[in-house]
C-alpha cells in the first residue's frame, strides 16, 4: 500500500527536477524584465512548461526538463541584456524571445542565432524577432541580392528599409530606391484622380511609414529633397544603373516576368537589391505569371543570392494576424476558389 504515494512523489520529483537560479545585476532593471504585476514572468509560464519565482533580483527557473529550464532562463538573459542596452520591452519583446530561443532549438538551427544582431537608425534599433527574421537580417548584410517571401506581417520590408537606412548612416551606399509596381486589386492609375504623384503615392505610403520610423521628420524630407532617399513606381526604373545604391523593390509579387528582369538588371556596382513579396496574394490579370515567382525558380541557386521564406510563424502583428492567416489558407467549407491561390 505504501508503493502508491512513493510512486506519486517520484513522478512529481521527475516533473520539477530541473531548476536553474537566475541572478542580475540592476534591481531597477529587474522590475522591467519582469513587467507590471510580473506579467512577463506570466507570459513566459504560459508558453513554457516552467514555474517562475522572482525575489529582488532573482528568478528561481523550475520545469518538467531541463531544455524547458534553459529555455526560460535564455528568454529571461536576452530581454536582461536587452534592458541593459536600453532597449524597452514588452509582451512583443517577450514573444519575440520566445520565438528566437524555440528556432535555437530546432534541428539545424545554429546555437549562434544571431539574437545579438541589431541594425542602428537614427531613430530606433531594430532586433531580429523570430528565427527567420535573424536569418534574413543576416542576408541583408552578407548578399547583393536577398528575395523575402511571406505573408504580411513578417516583417520583410520593415527589415530591408532598416539595413537600407543604417548602409546609407554608415556610407556604405550613397542612397536608398524604394520601389512599388502600381498595380493594386485590379485598378489602374488612370482611372485616379490627381496628378501623377498623387496617383502613385497611395501605393507607396507603406514604404513612407517605414522610413518614418527609422529617420526623424525633417532629416527624412531633407534625404528626399537632396535625391538621398527616391521612393518611386517601378516603371520609373526602366533604363536607370542603380550603383551604390540599396534598391528595394516591394509587393514584388505583382510585377510580370519582363518588369522584374527589366528592375533586376539596373543593379549597378556596389549596389544592393532586395524584392519582397507574397506570392499568395497575386493581383495581376488572371493568366499573367508572376516575375516573383519566376525569378526566385531562375535565380535563387545563383551565388550572391539569397532567398528566405517566411510562414504565419514569423508573423510580428497582433496575434490574431497569424490565425486569419491560417484559417486563409484552409480551403473555404464552401468550397470556393481563394483569390491568392491564383499564381
Amino acid at each position: 500500500m505504501g508503493e502508491v504515494p512513493l510512486r506519486q512523489l517520484a513522478s512529481a520529483e521527475r516533473r520539477t527536477q530541473a531548476s536553474q537560479r537566475l541572478r542580475f545585476a540592476d534591481n531597477r532593471l529587474c522590475a522591467l524584465l519582469f513587467g507590471q504585476h510580473q506579467l512577463h514572468l506570466a507570459r513566459i509560464e504560459q508558453q513554457l512548461p516552467v514555474s517562475l519565482i522572482a525575489r529582488g533580483n532573482e528568478v528561481w527557473v523550475q520545469g518538467e526538463s531541463e531544455e524547458a529550464v534553459a529555455q526560460a532562463a535564455a528568454v529571461l538573459e536576452r530581454l536582461y541584456r536587452e534592458l541593459e542596452r536600453g532597449i524597452s520591452i514588452g509582451r512583443e519583446e517577450v514573444d519575440a524571445a520566445l520565438r528566437l530561443v524555440r528556432g535555437e532549438a530546432e534541428p539545424g538551427r545554429s546555437q549562434r542565432l544571431l539574437f545579438e544582431l541589431q541594425i542602428k537608425t537614427e531613430r530606433r534599433t531594430v532586433l531580429p524577432r523570430s528565427p527567420n527574421q535573424a536569418h534574413y537580417l543576416r542576408a541583408l548584410w552578407r548578399h547583393d541580392l536577398v528575395f523575402a517571401l511571406g505573408p504580411a506581417g513578417t516583417g520583410k520590408t520593415y527589415l530591408a528599409v532598416a539595413a537600407a537606412v543604417a548602409m546609407l548612416r554608415e556610407r556604405r551606399v550613397d542612397r536608398i530606391i524604394l520601389s512599388r509596381p502600381a498595380v493594386e486589386a485590379g485598378e489602374r492609375l488612370g482611372f485616379l484622380p490627381g496628378d501623377l504623384r498623387e496617383k502613385v503615392d497611395p501605393y507607396l505610403r507603406p514604404l513612407y511609414d517605414a522610413l518614418h520610423d527609422m529617420l526623424p521628420e525633417g532629416r527624412l524630407a531633407a534625404r528626399i529633397e537632396s535625391g538621398q532617399i527616391e521612393i518611386a513606381p517601378l516603371a520609373f526604373m526602366r533604363g536607370r544603373t542603380l550603383a551604390n545604391a540599396f534598391v528595394i523593390l516591394d509587393e514584388a509579387q505583382n510585377t510580370t516576368r519582363l518588369q522584374m528582369k527589366m528592375f533586376l538588371t539596373r543593379l549597378g556596382e556596389n549596389g544592393r537589391m532586395v524584392v519582397t513579396g507574397d506570392p499568395s496574394q497575386v493581383d495581376l490579370p488572371p493568366g499573367t505569371p508572376s516575375g516573383l515567382a519566376d525569378a526566385v525558380d531562375r535565380l535563387g541557386r545563383l551565388p550572391g543570392v539569397a532567398v528566405v521564406r517566411f510562414g504565419r510563424e514569423d508573423v510580428v502583428r497582433h496575434p490574431l494576424v497569424a490565425r486569419i492567416i491560417e484559417a486563409y489558407e484552409r480551403p473555404s467549407d464552401r468550397g470556393e476558389v481563394q483569390e491568392g491561390d491564383v499564381g
